[in-house]
């Protein structure tokens, strides 16, 4: 059948309609799409487009810097220069002549090696870090061959730096590069591989505050990944080109470094040890020593195989912080909150006499005292260090009433100091002992009022106990730092004192106990005596705390050796009728606390008040100063 041509003109009608239909639907959906992708999606797509030209590259931030409470810098920032790869632009070809630009070992460069060519994916052009802190050698051959070293970057870097080295090093910590279980553990930190991370002290106490915010930089490259030194200024560029980096908040704390050199000094001689010196009217730490200790400057660059391994077998154990990590039996120096205990409990008073001839005995076992003191009294008792006194008293007084003092000066219990793994200590009690050894005896009673048996401190407790001796009964926290600023001097945090409780003790009792401790160091029979000072008095208790040598019959040569010499203890505040400072020396096996910390404690004494001590001297420092001056013109 053949269609009219009028018939013929309208089918071809229709099909152009359809057609233009067609047509204007296509253009249409090719207008909606330029409309999306023009301005809808324009960011994506300028975003895409300037991704094949530019490349980010993380700027790192400025660690806050630490400072002591007169404004040295104890920890702060050197610059550095780390070199990194992207494996997707570097040539393999060139790996040999790069690696020894860098100066790397076999090891290195089989590792490196590895990571390079074992990218895949993304990961072939992020930044792999091929070493930090490269020398001024290394980082001249870079530079100067750098047109054929496609995909190498050279990044400036801050490295931590301890101008103290080892002193307080315990205290202030060190970092080192974080690890797989870093990463893992603080994904929501936005930890990258090749950075440091706060390992001890305060450096990890306070990571979150020192550390600050990492910036970026995006810089063109051309096809053979050639880009900008990320060294040049970005102050120029767009804002959606850089982030500036924030620097991170600075610590002044209340350590003062120069009483630390003081302690230092005063403890050359002796291999092993610690001190504690804090403010009896604020809990403020003033210093916190522990002998022997490494430089966290060797920690935090990377310490040699080697010398981790003689740290390691170093008999004095460097890596512990004997000021807090380590507890001791406190010998001696634990009597004055035994003595405390029976005046509270009115079992005794200062009336109350006692006669020494040297023995205790208890069934068939002899408790032993040092000398044969006669009759004493509570202070004599103190002054002089008889265990008979504090023997016949743990007689007539429950163990648990002795716990109960100590536990109320902070003995036995973390004192709350905030950095590093600090132990609680050991007060024990008469149900401890019936449910680890089946019974009681009185002989633990006796052992723990002279601070032996069981009874174990740490040094910073015993100094902020003797600080509450000192100032009425009021227990601090101890506070090491004062106050948070930021890189421009702005004070961001301040932190003010914290009491932890005041001991429930009498104002008598209490002053009666202080009376006492100063005659050991004031009275010519003191077991403190030679510490005495003309410029300042001193207030304090000395301990001689047996170890293992106990067993070990008298005669024998094993007891002549360094393990199994006593602990040798001197805790106590100054000056002795209005205190300021609370101190605690304890010399490991050191021998007696009279002869070996008594001395080191008035060295530092000395030290602080005439020549440390900030402020106006005190009257009694002022006077032996006019002495000594009018000596030297005669």
């Amino acid at each position: 059948m053949e269609l009219t041509p009028k018939a013929a003109v309208t089918e071809f009608r229709e099909r152009i309609r359809w057609m233009s239909i067609f047509v204007g639907l296509g253009i249409a959906t090719l207008i909606v799409r330029l409309f999306v992708v023009q301005i809808v999606e324009s960011a994506r797509w300028s975003r895409m487009a300037e991704d094949n030209v530019l490349r980010r590259i993380d700027l790192p931030t400025t660690r806050g810097i630490i400072r002591d409470a007169r404004g040295r810098v104890i920890a702060t920032n050197r610059p550095s220069y780390n070199v990194y790869v992207i494996p997707g632009v570097f040539r393999t070809e060139n790996f040999p002549r790069f690696a020894e630009y860098l100066g790397l070992g076999r090891d290195e460069r089989d590792r490196l090696e590895n990571r390079i060519r074992g990218a895949e994916g993304p990961r072939r052009f992020h930044q792999v870090l091929a070493r930090a802190d490269i020398g001024r050698e290394a980082l001249a051959l870079i530079e100067t061959h750098r047109a054929d070293l496609p995909g190498v970057q050279v990044l400036g870097v801050p490295v931590r730096q301890y101008p103290f080295g080892e002193l307080a090093s315990h205290t202030i910590g060190f970092l080192n590069e974080v690890n797989a279980d870093d990463l893992t553990e603080y994904q929501d930190r936005d930890y990258r591989p090749g950075e440091r991370i706060g390992r001890s002290g305060l450096e990890r106490a306070w990571e979150s505050i020192l550390r600050g915010r990492r910036g970026w930089l995006r810089l063109e490259h051309d096809v053979r990944g050639m880009m900008l030194s990320a060294r040049e200024p970005t102050a120029n560029a767009a804002p959606d080109r850089h982030l500036e980096p924030v620097p991170g908040r600075d610590l002044v704390l209340s350590l003062d470094m120069e009483l630390m050199r003081s302690i230092d000094r005063a403890f050359r001689g002796h291999p092993s040890g610690a001190a504690a010196v804090v403010d009896v009217r604020t809990g403020r730490v003033m210093a916190l020593y522990s002998r022997p200790s490494i430089d966290p400057n060797l920690l935090t660059t990377g310490i040699p195989a080697a010398l981790a391994r003689e740290i390691d077998e170093n008999p004095y154990h460097p890596r512990i912080d004997k000021t807090i990590y380590e507890s001791y039996y406190p010998g001696s120096t634990f009597k004055p909150f035994a003595a405390l205990s029976g005046l509270e409990a009115q079992v005794i008073d200062e009336r109350t006499q006692v006669s020494c001839n040297g023995r205790h005995e208890i069934g068939r076992r002899v408790f032993r005292c040092q000398h044969n003191h006669g009759i004493v009294n509570l202070r004599r008792a103190l002054v002089e260090s008889c265990n008979i006194y504090f023997y016949t008293l743990a007689e007539t007084i429950s163990m648990d009433l002795i716990a109960r003092m100590a536990n109320e000066f902070g003995l036995g219990h973390r004192t709350g100091v905030g950095i590093n793994q600090e132990t609680p200590g050991f007060i024990p009690t008469r149900a401890w002992y019936v449910q680890n050894f089946g019974q009681f005896r009185t002989g633990f009673s006796l052992n723990m009022a002279i601070g032996q048996g069981n009874t174990r401190t740490t040094v910073l407790q015993m100094a902020m106990a003797y600080a509450a001796l000192a100032n009425g009964g009021t227990l601090y926290v101890p506070q090491i730092v004062e106050r948070v600023e930021g890189p421009d001097g702005d004070v961001i945090q301040t932190f003010s004192p914290t009491v932890r409780r005041h001991v429930d003790v009498s104002p008598a009792n209490l002053q009666r106990v202080t009376m006492a401790l100063a005659g050991v160091v004031a009275d010519a029979a003191g077991t403190a005596h030679n510490a005495v000072l003309s410029e300042v008095t001193i207030a304090g208790k000395t301990g001689t705390a047996q170890v293992s040598h106990a067993s070990l019959p008298h005669g024998d040569p094993r007891r002549n050796w360094y393990e199994n010499r006593d602990h040798a203890w001197f805790a106590g505040f100054a000056p002795a009728d209005n205190p300021e400072i609370a101190f605690v020396v304890l010399v490991e096996h050191g021998g007696s606390g009279g002869h070996e910390a008594a001395p080191v404690v008035s060295q530092v004494v000395r030290d602080w008040f005439t020549r440390i001590r900030p402020g106006i001297a005190l009257p009694t420092v002022t006077a032996a100063q006019a002495r000594e001056a009018a000596r030297r013109q005669h």
